[in-house]
């Protein structure tokens, strides 16, 4: 069962950074979120990428429903209604998605799970805010025109809550620039969790990592 929609949302901005990850192996996965987690980063998305992903998913989810409820698993990814569904009865708290769909929107409406569709205009982000999404995803964000899409959005938009994803790297340049214009949080994938941290099975790094970053975003934030 997925966590409170409220707490969620609260989560989500508090953490200021989502880590988005995905592994085939079980095992590795849980090690990482479990270093995600310890740095900071409580809330995590797991990307719908590759086959019967959403197993991994189930097994990863339901250990820590045991070892650490504290752990939000969310997932990303997500084009049609099927698999957020799947995914929703599987303990996703989130839903992330490269893209719009209201079919979307409603089955995690109906159960009361955050949905962050992907936008690119401000005629997606009012049609995103018309179908109940209270955090919007900027995709790609360095290809929609990076902080100054946000800035631009946020002109006639205030209310909006922006999360960019792409584009936003895990350095005190990049994350000022981003926060600096307005967002809320930001999804950060093998930027954060690189390939050679994985391959080293580093995760004690990863913590250190996801730790720092979290604590450049709350110096940016000026808390």
């Amino acid at each position: 069962m997925a966590k409170d929609r409220l707490a969620v949302l609260s989560a989500i901005i508090e953490q200021g950074v989502i880590p988005v990850f995905y592994h085939p192996d079980v095992e590795l996965c849980i090690n990482v979120i479990q270093a995600c987690a310890n740095g900071g980063a409580k809330c995590i998305e797991f990307t719908n990428r590759g086959d019967f992903a959403w197993e991994v998913f189930k097994d990863v989810t339901k250990h820590f429903k045991k070892a650490d409820p504290s752990v939000i698993m969310g997932v990303g990814s997500i084009i049609d209604a099927p698999t957020a569904a799947l995914y929703i009865a599987n303990g996703a708290s989130f839903v992330v998605g490269p893209l719009l769909n209201a079919e979307v929107a409603k089955v995690c409406n109906r159960h009361c799970v955050p949905y962050s569709p992907g936008c690119g205009s401000a005629s997606e982000v009012n049609y995103a805010h018309e179908l109940g999404c209270e955090i919007v995803k900027v995709f790609p964000g360095s290809c929609v025109g990076g902080p100054e899409f946000v800035k631009n959005i946020l002109g006639p938009l205030p209310w909006t809550k922006l999360m960019p994803t792409g584009g936003v790297d895990p350095t005190e340049e990049s994350l000022t620039k981003w926060y600096k214009a307005g967002i809320v949080a930001s999804g950060i994938g093998s930027k954060l969790i690189t390939k050679e941290l994985l391959a080293a099975k580093d995760f004690g790094a990863i913590e250190k990592k996801v730790a720092e970053t979290i604590a450049l975003i709350k110096k940016i934030r000026g808390k």
